[in-house]
């Protein structure tokens, strides 16, 4: 995931898998130590050696150690070179330049290769989601199996408030079931058994949403039969670890270019050095002149101020957004996350509070607005419903303390609502499909006022009191209170672009798009679905950042070239598998996160201009005797310390 990171396994040190960056803190502590030594009179230059060489041990072990897999292969990169330079700013007695610049790497590696291992977690993560056990039907015995046993065809049962063990066709029982884990959708989806289950072979590519069930999503509270459409291996839980992994697995494009930057410019390096020792044997000098030449070509050509000048912006930028309640793994997401232009969006927990909530009580006639909350909360108390504990949960908070009437007889009617007696009369709480029968007194300013809700994306419920409509109950996952000023900010900073992508149908999808302010939306997307809408904006957009907080917003994040995850309200799978995670469930903090991206772009790339241009001044200076090693000595510990002053800008970034 992050430029110049491989995956190493340091997980076997002597101090455990946090033993490289022991190393990188102790090679600080003794450099440290050595340079108070050396400004201070009384001590030896023997002592202050032996600090430089134990932070030369600390600092240099798994870059040289790194550097000896990779020479293995037939490669060389800079730290390689990076090395060499630490070596001969030793041969020039510049041991804490040498020593500094061992430091600054290997605490670099360390935290990205630690950023490494929680990414790999991920696909773990995604796995656990799944029972390792499954209940199958075999006649009129129900047997424990392992999950990898399972074939097409097999029916197995999943038990109230239970994780649903496979894909597949639910063929008896009747529920609602919690697949926010997959779709991303708020609400529990309400289930139902295909009534001919001989079709299932036939048009498995056709059967309703209602019917189907997908691996490690939550069942609610009933009994369900589910007959097995794909085994785990296809599953799409199994999918979405196969998206996960194998966009983990890419490089970036800057990354590759380092690479293929590294495969030349550090053996050219070499060579030139190697070759400059042998200048007497065609020029009248001596092999000391030669020597000399070379060591003073290795000293400007070694890119200490390049190879250092990435990495401090970097830390200093992951400083700067931590206290900024922002966290960033690694530095690629940092340089990238300030050049994009388009944002997309999940919509739920992310944009929205990620919850329905009574948005709307509308009474119809003379009956008053508590009355009908005081009978809407009785009767959906007797309820487990999601949509009835909200309305009992937001319609207690608006009556305060109201004495509500008792109801009883509950009759739950799956899939359009419920009724009970209250008070000796017959309520009913329910969608329109509830009241199919008396459909002819819904007239028609009721029937403008249900659509007008339904465009705005709200889910609607009416109240009849014996067989006459009393009034209207309307629900919604509202944005966040801070959305919609959030999105006005990212605007001003620059992106042209906000999609939303999310499992929500399509005209909810369009209701909390127009209210907030996003350029579009595109909705009813299962995870793969949301991966190839990342693809397809990536075309046009060239880069773009996924934001998300769930399950099934992992492979889109990771598919895209910043994935950002929300704190607090992430899942553990989104988390590990984003780029960047936004502390405290705070979205607001994403405009700050962009502003800081590009000011450390902007200083990586002044960095790079001073770096660069040095190297190009100092090694014809040197090349050509123009200057000698003192001079590219203090021009080259003048451009690094330059670089790293440079980067410490970034602690003092405020946002406007």
């Amino acid at each position: 995931m992050c430029t110049n990171c491989e995956t190493h396994d340091h997980s076997n040190g002597i101090l455990g898998k946090f033993t490289e960056l022991y190393f990188a803190i102790a090679s600080g502590l003794f450099l440290l130590t050595g340079f108070f030594l050396e400004i201070s009179s009384g001590f030896g230059q023997i002592i202050q050696l032996c600090f430089y060489l134990a932070a030369y041990f600390f600092g240099g072990y798994f870059i040289l150690k790194e550097a000896i897999l990779v020479i293995a292969k037939g490669r060389f990169e800079i730290d390689f070179l990076m090395l060499v330079a630490a070596v001969g700013a030793g041969f020039l007695d510049k041991w804490a330049e040498g020593a500094l610049l061992l430091f600054l790497f290997s605490l670099g590696h360390a935290l990205e290769h630690y950023a490494m291992g929680k990414a790999r977690k991920s696909i773990a993560a995604l796995t656990d989601l799944v029972p390792k056990m499954a209940f199958l039907k075999r006649g009129a015995e129900v047997v424990e199996v392992p999950l990898d046993s399972l074939k097409i065809g097999d029916l197995i049962i999943v038990k109230p408030n239970s994780k649903i063990a496979a894909d597949g066709i639910v063929v008896r029982g009747e529920g609602s079931v919690d697949q926010s884990a997959i779709t991303g959708e708020s609400i529990p989806v309400d289930k139902i058994a295909m009534a001919n289950t001989e079709e299932i072979q036939n048009s498995s590519r056709t059967i309703a949403n209602e019917h189907r069930v997908f691996s490690g999503t939550l069942n609610g509270d009933s009994l369900l039969e589910v007959q097995v459409e794909k085994v785990t291996a296809d599953s799409t839980l199994s999918r979405l670890v196969n998206m996960v992994h194998d966009a983990q697995e890419q490089k970036s494009e800057t990354q590759l270019l380092t690479d293929r930057f590294q495969k030349c410019y550090v053996p050219a390096v070499i060579l030139l050095v190697f070759v400059l020792n042998f200048v007497f044997l065609v020029v009248d000098e001596t092999w000391s002149s030669s020597f000399y030449r070379s060591m003073a070509v290795l000293v400007a050509a070694s890119p200490c101020a390049l190879a250092i000048s990435t990495p401090a912006a970097v830390l200093s930028g992951i400083a700067r957004a931590a206290k900024g309640g922002v966290l960033i793994k690694c530095g690629r997401p940092l340089e990238d996350l300030g050049g994009l232009k388009t944002l997309a969006f999940d919509k739920t927990g992310t944009l929205t509070e990620g919850k329905p909530k009574l948005t709307d009580v509308i009474p119809l006639g003379n009956i008053g607005k508590d009355t009908l909350l005081a009978i809407a909360v009785a009767v959906e108390s007797l309820s487990d419903h999601p949509l009835a504990k909200a309305v009992v949960r937001d319609g207690k908070a608006q009556l305060a303390d109201r004495k509500l009437p008792i109801a009883e007889n509950l009759t739950a009617i799956h899939g359009k609502g419920l009724t009970a007696q209250l008070e000796g009369r017959k309520v009913g709480i329910g969608n329109v499909k509830l009241f199919d029968k008396n459909k002819e007194e819904l007239d028609d300013s009721l029937q403008e006022l249900i659509l007008k809700l339904e465009k705005e994306g709200k889910t609607l419920m009416l109240v009849q009191q014996e067989g006459t409509f009393i009034g209207l109950l309307a629900l919604m996952d509202v944005p966040r209170s801070t959305t919609k000023q959030t999105i006005v900010r990212l605007r001003r900073l620059g992106i042209e672009k906000m999609v939303m992508l999310t499992g929500d149908n399509q005209r909810v999808a369009d209701a909390v798009a127009n209210e907030i302010g996003l350029t579009e939306a595109r909705g009813s997307l299962l995870p793969e679905e949301k991966v190839s809408e990342i693809q397809a904006l990536l075309v046009p957009e060239g880069k773009l950042a996924m934001v998300g907080d769930g399950v099934n917003d992992a492979p889109a994040m990771a598919y895209s070239t910043v994935g950002i995850a929300m704190g607090a309200a992430g899942s553990d799978v989104a988390l590990e598998t984003a780029d960047i995670a936004l502390m405290g469930d705070k979205l607001e903090t994403l405009p700050f996160a962009i502003a800081l991206s590009r000011k450390a772009h902007a200083i990586i790339r002044q960095n790079l201009w001073i770096s660069l241009g040095m190297v190009a001044l100092l090694v014809p200076a040197t090349l050509f005797s123009w200057a000698n090693i003192g001079v590219a000595v203090i021009f080259h510990e003048g451009s690094t310390l330059l670089v790293v002053l440079n980067a410490l800008r970034l602690l003092a970034f405020k946002s406007r």
